[in-house]
């Protein structure tokens, strides 16, 4: 898995992060410096660490189950991208809170929003991924996306947050068959 794949996968998992931001920017008149770093920082972190520990854990069961590693990465990027194409059409509305960023609320975020990319970091273990380099460049792309989605989430609402989703998602899937032609044929 070269540099291009790992950046295109850090644009897919930074989606929900950037979804949520653009939430979160819908809820204030005009965010202060804190209010666009503290999601960026918050979410970055969580996107960083999540694959460091799915890599630990997947590389128990690379050894395992090594005949089925790209099936393995099929199902979990298919799986996570299929879900965040469902979640593009869903019709529920976000509630705007009051205090959007109160710390333990952007802690939990950070952990939902990062969920997936446990499952990405067992994905990386199973094709020797450089986990370090990865996890920055997801961290640094979750940042970015982050601070951006509070800005465009202020500046133009929710118009964009399932075009995100449903791109982000597209993007998880089309990796997932990538990887699963290249290591069938």
């Amino acid at each position: 898995m070269g540099l291009l794949e790992i950046i295109l996968i850090a644009l897919g998992l930074s989606m929900d992060a950037f979804a949520v931001s653009i939430i979160l920017g819908l809820s204030i008149k005009k965010p202060s410096i804190k209010e666009y770093l503290l999601p960026g920082v918050c979410f970055g972190f969580f996107q960083g660490v999540m694959p460091l520990i799915g890599y630990f854990i997947g590389t128990h069961l690379s050894s395992k189950i090594q005949t089925l590693d790209h099936w393995v990465a099929f199902i979990l990027l298919g799986f996570i991208g299929g879900k965040m194409i469902m979640d593009s059409f869903s019709k529920k509305e976000q509630k705007v809170n009051e205090k959007p960023f109160q710390l333990v609320k952007m802690l939990l975020l950070g952990v939902a929003t990062s969920i997936d990319a446990l499952a990405i970091g067992v994905t990386f273990a199973f094709f020797k991924v450089n986990i370090f380099k990865a996890a920055i460049i997801i961290c640094i792309t979750t940042l970015c996306m982050s601070i951006a989605g509070v800005k465009i989430g202020n500046m133009f609402g929710a118009k964009y947050k399932s075009k995100a989703e449903f791109i982000g998602g597209a993007i998880l899937v089309i990796l997932g068959l990538r990887i699963l032609i290249g290591h069938t044929f």
